[in-house]
Parts: C-alpha cells; sequence; structure tokens
C-alpha cells in the first residue's frame, strides 16, 4: 500500500498538542489539559462516514470505564463538523471524551499516512479481504463488509459526510497511549502491515496492556 514518506510519530516521541471543539459541550479541549494530571488514550478517528469508525468509537466507549480504573482518560477525535458530530451522537451518545476536527489537523500533526489513490492502490484494495470484527463467516472485500456494517447500524449518511468522504480518503487513523509528561508510550496505525488491516482497530486487550505498560 502505497503511503506518504513521513513516519507517523512513534513511542518515545512527544505527542503534538493540539486545541479542538468539544462535541457535547461549548468548550475546547487541549491535549494539554491532561499533561502533568493522567495519561491519555488517543484515538484518531476520520469522519462519521466511516462505519468502521462508528462501530470503533462505540466499542471504545466501553473501554473507556476499564482504562479509567486504571487511571488513564480517553480522548477520540472524529473528522466531521460539530454539527453533524452532535446530530449523531445525540442519539449514540458514547461515555469517550470527543472533539471535533473537520480539516484533520491531528491526523497531519501525528503524521498519519493518506495513500495516493493510485491506480496500484485501487486493485490491491480490491483484492483485499478483511473481517475486523470478525462478524462475517470469511473475510469479504473492503466494501461489501461497509456496506454490511453500514446496514447493520441502521445508518444513513448525511450530505456532510459525503463532503466529508470526498475531502478524507483513503486518509489512515491511529491509536496512541501517551503518558501524563506527554510522551507517546504505544502507537497503532492503521495498515502498518499491509492492506489487510484496512478498518482494524486494536482490540481491548490490546488497549489495556498499553494503559497497564505506562510508567507510573
Amino acid at each position: 500500500m502505497t503511503t506518504e514518506s513521513r513516519r507517523p510519530v512513534a513511542p518515545g516521541e512527544l505527542a503534538p498538542d493540539f486545541s479542538l471543539p468539544a462535541v457535547d459541550r461549548p468548550e475546547t479541549i487541549s491535549l494539554a489539559d491532561y499533561r502533568g494530571r493522567s495519561p491519555v488514550f488517543l484515538a484518531l478517528f476520520v469522519g462519521l462516514w466511516c462505519p468502521f469508525c462508528r462501530r470503533s468509537i462505540a466499542q471504545m466507549g466501553k473501554v473507556e470505564g476499564k482504562l479509567k480504573t486504571l487511571g488513564v482518560e480517553t480522548l477520540g477525535i472524529v473528522a466531521t463538523s460539530r454539527e453533524n458530530a452532535q446530530l449523531y451522537f445525540k442519539y449514540r451518545p458514547s461515555r469517550m471524551r470527543l472533539a471535533s476536527d473537520p480539516e484533520m489537523s491531528t491526523h497531519r500533526a501525528y503524521r498519519l499516512p493518506k495513500p495516493e489513490p493510485t491506480p496500484e492502490f485501487l486493485k490491491e484494495l480490491e483484492t483485499v479481504r478483511i473481517n475486523p470484527y470478525g462478524e462475517f463467516p470469511a473475510p469479504v472485500p473492503v466494501v461489501e463488509a461497509a456496506v454490511a456494517i453500514t446496514k447493520q447500524d441502521g445508518y444513513t449518511e448525511t450530505e456532510t459526510d459525503k463532503a466529508d468522504v470526498q475531502r478524507q480518503w483513503p486518509q489512515l487513523k491511529g491509536q496512541f497511549m501517551i503518558d501524563r509528561d506527554g510522551i507517546v508510550r504505544w502507537a497503532n496505525i492503521e495498515c502498518a502491515e499491509g492492506a489487510a488491516g484496512v478498518g482494524k482497530f486494536p482490540s481491548e486487550e490490546e488497549i489495556l496492556a498499553a494503559a497497564r505498560a505506562l510508567p507510573r
């Protein structure tokens, strides 16, 4: 899979700061808010058009409480407008704290890859078979998986979603465990091991293991 040449932010590096509007209340969320106070599990999603992101946000909401018992706060950044996110989470609330970043400034700051949609990339994507949540009898094509999950979730795409996908696809996603001093201690980048990783997010066990490994 062809990607941009810059490597994503890696363990041992200082996590780039950001200041973004919160989804659920009229306030600004900054990574600096957590500095010296608590570690942070940071998940960078694309827009709500992405069925894998929507499913992962729901799952992260369930992990949030377990991370909190380990002293780790959870923060998700959704690459859509605050208004679009508010509409969605009004009916599908999440316990995870969420911020809006429609321009994907945090994706760039954390140097997450955005592959070039070359003919070679598109051909590779067509041949990939995935089963990110283990719910299909066997791995299926990426588009087929996305359509099936969208149907299962009963999701209806908005005009904002349509505009977001035009600007964002095929931006990759990433998750970072950041200690209380602002240093990245663990990172997971979508497709880091190849196109078969499309739509795959870290498991609850992987996230909790990363949290337990944080320096005390």
